[in-house]
């Protein structure tokens, strides 16, 4: 028999020790992961088209370029654009970059997106040398670079309304989403390279970030799904400089850094941040597929602030500007012997754009020829986009008209009792058949909010079936929101724009709203990205009442009716869902589209009731005025349950009043056909009327403000202003005095 082996004490340092050295396999510290490979230090040949003196030339001309505007504008932000000068220019240089600065928009180019939004000095300043050399070489640009370029001489109007933005915008050259909050770009580039590849595209997605962004939880979100969807076309050049604004990263981030990417399952490759060659190698690994089936990240030391005075390898680089002294102090050992008269960037920038020979200039034009010549040909690419998508139907969004006659599936029978979201799951799964480029999924909800039938069509997007439109998010709404919009900001070969629909309950919107106002962003300063996307704001109101406050979704349109450039939608009932989701894909604007849960029911027309399609209006006369003599009241509801149980109760309300019934599905849409169609507007409410209003809304009471006049809100506006608790639908309505017995006594007080 084998000798006994005693027995560990595991509480004892020296039991861990024995444990270690007799089986070393119980305790291991293992990073589980991709490919990893550290390149720093390593001796490496040099590399073909890669002269690393005139790269770093212009790495030094570009640092003096960021360090003028930051001057210039006394304000902007140093440390991140100094220490990322050789990344982002190595990147443009290495041959792995297809980009054209003549057509910076070409459909076929890889995305790149400035997660580290914040770092304008160093975007402009190069954007601003690709184009001061083309135009320096006699080239004629085409609008659409006009449009997309920054010249020298606008980086002294830096930060200001009349010059180049303080944050990356994507209607700039070498960007493709308009960015600034920290975390953002990871799902919007997961969105990019999830779009291209799904298409059956070459395009990768390209990301400059910072190191401290990645303590942001949405970023963790954005890491994981990527990993596990394969996605090989995304790229991270990660700036690891390890500080963020305040201070150092490890005050938060208490783990090797290297373990958050480990966990996540990527590739990394481990490289010096400034060393051209290292970088080089490392972008070109990635290219040719490193690590095969998982997306890259470039791990790069660096110096933040690199060469800028006092300042450099401090946190206080961030976004604090040198004193002018200070500046033209850190200018001279640069090299760039400028006047340095305060206010005068101007003068500055002509000194510094001015040190580069006509040879740097050379070998920058040839490798944005380089870049130019990676990218096929629009025709060839659409072609095997059809190729890749044989059988689905080539068109887009646009193409989604409403039939003369809908079909069977989009009708729900007048009198029948449906949930708003089988409405949503039908039309969206007749959508799906429709176009080869929507794309849709929820926060782990699926079948509670009822996306699957959709997104079975083509089949869940996985790394074993990327050509899939339907997408598993997990409980990520962030990540969720800021990935289906910016796959819906793009354009596609041959023009084809994406939709997307994402779907959580109404009350956990708000998680997503930074996404949200960032794409709104995107779209107002760049019309030619503007996005299509659908929210769907599923079980909104106390109709999920058995979940208690934590469920029930009452007040998140207060936040979504605030932004530009988004309009709230709220059906009374399944028919008008499928009219206002025909009439938001006509229109191509974002909607939040609020949908319930409980069987409501499908509203009778006809008899003086307008069909359901006038429900675009954003409101309509539901019932006139019987001119029975009585006082005028005029009831503006929102919610299919409110009116139903209106409805029930109308013959006694009569009795005291000539009652006319707005249905309001849309405030903004009712706002906005005010201002275009005024007569319309007017028939559906006068001026008149309004001193006659009484609002009533089964959620947060400012949502039909729209509906009133200023003076005695609080007597005409009926909503439900705190949180309830749990119990059935009908027990909520009925602490809310939103049934029909609190109803009435809502409106009989109100007569009196």
């Amino acid at each position: 028999m084998p000798a006994a082996i005693a027995p560990y004490n595991l509480l004892e340092a020296a039991g861990l020790e024995a444990l270690t050295a007799s089986e070393p396999e119980r305790l291991q510290y293992r990073p589980e992961g991709g490919a990893y490979l550290r390149l720093m230090g390593l001796p490496l040949e040099p590399l073909p088209a890669i002269d690393e003196q005139k790269i770093a030339e212009l790495c030094r001309v570009v640092r003096g370029l960021a360090f003028a505007a930051v001057d210039a504008a006394k304000s902007g932000h140093p440390g991140g654009s100094s220490s990322k000068a050789e990344q982002v220019l190595t990147l443009l240089s290495s041959g792995t970059l297809g980009f054209d600065p003549l057509h910076p928009k070409h459909p076929g180019r890889d995305r790149i997106v400035w997660s580290a939004g914040h770092c304008t000095p160093l975007f402009h300043a190069v954007v601003a040398l690709v184009y001061d050399t083309l135009r320096s070489n006699g080239e004629h640009l085409p609008a659409e670079a006009e449009d997309a370029a920054v010249y020298p001489e606008e980086l002294a109007h830096f930060r200001r309304f009349d010059g180049p933005s303080g944050h990356v915008e994507s209607r700039y050259a070498l960007a493709d989403t308009s960015t600034g909050s920290s975390g953002h770009g990871f799902s919007a580039a997961l969105g990019f390279a999830v779009l291209h590849r799904s298409c059956g595209l070459p395009a990768k997605a390209f990301v400059v970030a910072g190191d401290a962004e990645t303590e942001e939880g949405m970023s963790y979100e954005a890491r994981n799904l990527a990993s596990n969807l394969g996605v090989r076309n995304l790229l991270v050049t990660l700036d690891y400089n390890n500080f963020g604004i305040d201070g150092p990263i490890t005050e938060v981030l208490p783990s090797p850094y290297l373990n958050h990417w480990f966990a996540a399952g990527w590739n990394m490759i481990e490289v010096d941040g400034h060393n051209i060659r290292e970088l080089a190698y490392a972008y070109r690994l990635a290219d040719q597929g490193f690590g095969a089936g998982r997306p890259t990240v470039v791990i790069c030391h660096t110096v933040k602030g690199k060469d800028y005075g006092r300042l450099e390898g401090s946190a206080d680089s961030h976004g604090t500007p040198l004193s002018h002294a200070e500046y033209v102090e850190a200018m001279h050992k640069l090299g760039f012997q400028i006047p340095g008269r305060e206010g005068d960037a101007a003068a500055d920038i002509r000194t510094v754009i001015a040190t580069l020979a006509p040879a740097d200039r050379d070998y920058l034009t040839s490798r944005l020829a380089d870049a130019a010549a990676r990218i096929a040909p629009e025709p060839e690419l659409t072609r095997r986009m059809q190729v890749a998508l044989a059988g689905r139907p080539i068109a887009d969004y646009t193409r989604l008209e409403r039939p003369d006659v809908l079909p069977p599936e989009l009708v729900f029978r007048e009198g029948d009792a449906v949930p708003t979201r089988k409405a949503t799951e039908a039309w969206f799964a007749w959508a799906m058949q429709r176009t080869a480029f929507f794309y849709l999924g929820a926060g782990d909800l699926m079948k509670s909010i009822l996306t699957g039938k959709a997104e079975n069509v083509y089949g869940i997007v996985t790394a074993a079936n990327p050509l899939g439109r339907g997408i598993r998010f997990g409980i990520a709404e962030q990540n969720m929101a800021m990935m289906s919009a910016a796959i819906a900001q793009d354009t596609l070969p041959g023009g084809f724009r994406p939709m997307t629909a994402f779907a959580t309950y109404g009350v956990f919107t708000p998680m997503m709203a930074n996404a949200v106002r960032m794409t709104l962003i995107n779209n107002a300063v760049n019309p030619h990205a503007s996005s299509f996307f659908i929210m769907l704001a599923a079980h909104d109101g106390p109709e999920t009442g058995e979940d208690g406050p934590t469920h029930h979704g009452l007040f998140w349109m207060s936040l979504f009716t605030a932004y530009p450039g988004i309009k709230v939608y709220k059906p009374l009932d399944a028919n008008e869902a499928v009219e206002m989701l025909f009439y938001a894909a006509h229109r191509g604007e974002p909607v939040v589209f609020s949908a319930v849960r409980p069987a409501t029911p499908v509203l009778q027309r006809g008899d003086g009731v307008p069909p359901a399609i006038e429900a675009i209006h954003g409101a309509y006369v539901f019932r006139a005025f019987r001119e029975n003599g009585r006082p005028k009241l005029v009831l503006a509801i929102a919610g299919g349950q409110v009116l139903a149980n209106v409805l029930e109760i109308l013959p006694e309300i009569e009795e005291r009043a000539d009652v006319k019934i707005v249905a309001v599905t849309s405030p903004q849409l009712y706002e906005e056909l005010r201002h275009h169609n005024p007569k319309k507007a007017h028939e559906i409410l006068s001026d008149e009327e309004r001193r006659s209003v009484v609002t009533l809304h089964n959620g947060w009471r400012g949502f039909l403000h729209p509906f009133l006049l200023p003076a005695d809100y609080e007597q005409r506006v009926f909503g439900i202003d705190a949180f309830s608790r749990s119990g059935r639908p009908s027990e909520i309505y009925a602490d809310a005095g939103f049934d029909p017995a609190g109803l009435r006594r809502k409106l009989i007080e109100y007569l009196r």
